[in-house]
């Protein structure tokens, strides 16, 4: 199993970006996804999920990120998606992609940076 997240960067506040994970090793379309981040000194963080069921897609996000933040996912690509807008400075962290597995996060990528400064 490997998850790479790419799409980190540097962003002003109010700016926008959209982080991936590309996924491998696996089933993708049969697990739920996550997103997560640690900020310097904190702990990490639940930022959003996405499930995949024969029911359809359902998304839920924490209060911090709720109608800034959209998950989303491409199961032809293997890929989760987080389009983040409205960002501020109060979002700088490492965002890291996991698979849920039940009620666990199994497996993690390696991270990506997020640096919303003017």
């Amino acid at each position: 199993v490997q998850l790479v997240e790419s799409g980190g960067g540097l962003v002003q506040p109010g700016g926008s970006l959209r982080l991936s994970c590309a996924a491998s090793g696996f089933t993708f379309g049969s697990y739920d996804m996550g997103w997560f981040r640690q900020a310097p000194g904190k702990e990490r963080e639940f930022v959003a999920v996405i499930s995949w069921s024969w029911s359809g897609i359902s998304r839920s996000y924490s209060d911090s990120v709720k109608g800034r933040f959209t998950i989303s996912r491409d199961n032809a690509k293997n890929t989760v998606y987080l389009q983040m807008n409205s960002l501020k400075p109060e979002d700088t962290a490492v965002y890291y992609c996991a698979r849920r597995n039940g009620r666990d996060y199994d497996y993690w990528g390696q991270g990506t940076q997020v640096t919303v400064s003017s």
